[in-house]
């Protein structure tokens, strides 16, 4: 054990005065594995937190829920549109007769969803996200408030011309949350008030555009817009412990009783289920960390043969040191083992450089973004393994060649 410190403390000191004496050479060839390094864990950095963030927002669509639709949001060439508009629309009656039948459903919800301009006095929103909703909404994609409540069992029932109306939207006509409760928005000429206003959110790359969005009563919602022209969709919730599988086979099998469509006919319907929808996001983003990795890891090449060179050129200019030690009892696995640890520590030096200009590209790019971009702990431990593996590969032949040599002609030498 003494002797491995010993030959470490020593590997150490001579890594530093070479860095001491030729740093210029030193430099250039811990660059490559820094730019590798670089390269690779800031790759799967930003990947990871993308992945992330958007596996947050799937997640933002409802746990155990299926969407039914007239489009497949799969798509793709076998999910021709022509196809799929041709379906019949989501209809609300359609919602109390899965209700009715099915035994796993923990809820169900019908929403339109369209686009319209909003405005207070002289203030203009050009294109609001609306939305009608009936009251299982909130059972099963529950609202956050930043001011305000959510509309009660009546107004649902009377279609009440009050609105929620996103943090975003208060902001722009109101200038804050708090000035826009009790005040009236301008849709299509219907003066609407806000009773509650939902809170921020940020930018959302799939979901549900809240910060931008006006929220209706269904029944006042379909008084202003054409119900068949505003993407009607059901919104289906399983029951606690109830499977996605279970829960799609059961659906498939009401709506096509509710259709009333034969054995021979195909679904005029899509059940869209957001796990499947989870599953192809995870599946994108591991091929896009593996090409991410394969273009860092030919930048790490360039880095490894830096490294070889270096050592060779030290093996060179330590060949009289080296067979002194030899001369004086030096085993050749000493020798061997103390090239191979220089080699080791240069990369290490490499990968930590790289690692700081990922954590600066970190902080640069969480300050622009809406979401954190950050270094987890398996990126640390993949960065120490790589650094390891490239200073072997770099210092193995360097360091056998140095272990193979002879001490009288190295002395002489």
């Amino acid at each position: 054990m003494a002797k491995t410190l010993n030959i470490l403390s020593n590997s150490l000191r001579l890594t530093i005065q070479e860095l001491r004496v030729n740093k210029l050479r030193t430099a250039l060839s811990l660059t490559g594995v820094a730019f590798g390094i670089f390269c690779i864990i800031g790759v799967l950095a930003a990947v990871n937190s993308l992945e992330r963030n958007i596996q947050s927002e799937v997640k933002s669509l409802g746990n155990n829920t299926i969407y039914i639709d007239k489009w497949d949001y799969s798509g793709g060439p076998d999910q021709p549109y022509w196809k799929f508009r041709s379906r019949p629309v989501m209809k609300y009656e359609e919602a109390d007769l899965i209700r009715q039948r099915a035994t796993l459903l923990d809820d169900i919800s019908f929403l339109l969803q369209t686009g319209s301009p909003i405005s207070h006095k002289d203030d203009l929103i050009q294109r609001a996200s609306i939305y009608g909703i009936v009251e299982s909404q909130m059972t099963i994609q529950p609202i956050k408030f930043e001011e305000g409540r959510f509309f009660s069992q009546s107004e649902f029932s009377n279609g009440s011309n009050i609105c929620l109306i996103g943090f975003t939207n208060a902001e722009n006509l109101f200038g804050s949350p708090v000035r826009a409760l009790g005040k009236q928005i301008d849709i299509k000429g219907k003066k609407i008030t806000i009773v509650g206003v939902i809170k921020k959110e940020g930018t959302n790359f799939i979901g549900w555009d809240y910060d931008n969005c006006v929220m209706l009563p269904y029944k006042f919602c379909k008084q202003i817009f054409d119900e068949k022209n505003s993407n009607p969709i059901l919104i289906a919730k399983g029951k606690e412990g109830v499977t996605t599988a279970a829960l799609n086979d059961e659906l498939k099998g009401i709506m096509r009783q509710v259709r009333r469509l034969s054995p021979t006919q195909e679904d005029n319907f899509s059940l869209n289920s957001v796990e499947a929808f989870s599953k192809a996001i995870t599946g994108f983003f591991s091929i896009l960390n593996i090409v991410g990795a394969i273009i860092g890891g030919i930048s790490l090449i360039v880095g490894l043969f830096g490294i070889a060179n270096i050592m060779f050129v030290t093996v060179k200019e330590r060949t009289s040191v080296i067979g002194l030690k030899k001369a004086i009892g030096a085993k050749s696995s000493s020798i061997l083992f103390e090239f191979l640890l220089e080699a080791i520590i240069l990369c290490f030096m490499g990968g930590a450089v790289g690692l700081l200009f990922v954590f600066i590209g970190t902080k640069i790019s969480s300050s622009l973004l809406d979401f954190p971009i950050y270094i987890s702990t398996p990126m640390l431990i993949i960065t120490i393994i790589v650094c390891l593996v490239v200073g072997i590969i770099a210092g193995i032949f360097p360091a056998s060649r140095a272990a193979k040599l002879d001490p009288v002609v190295a002395i002489r030498s």
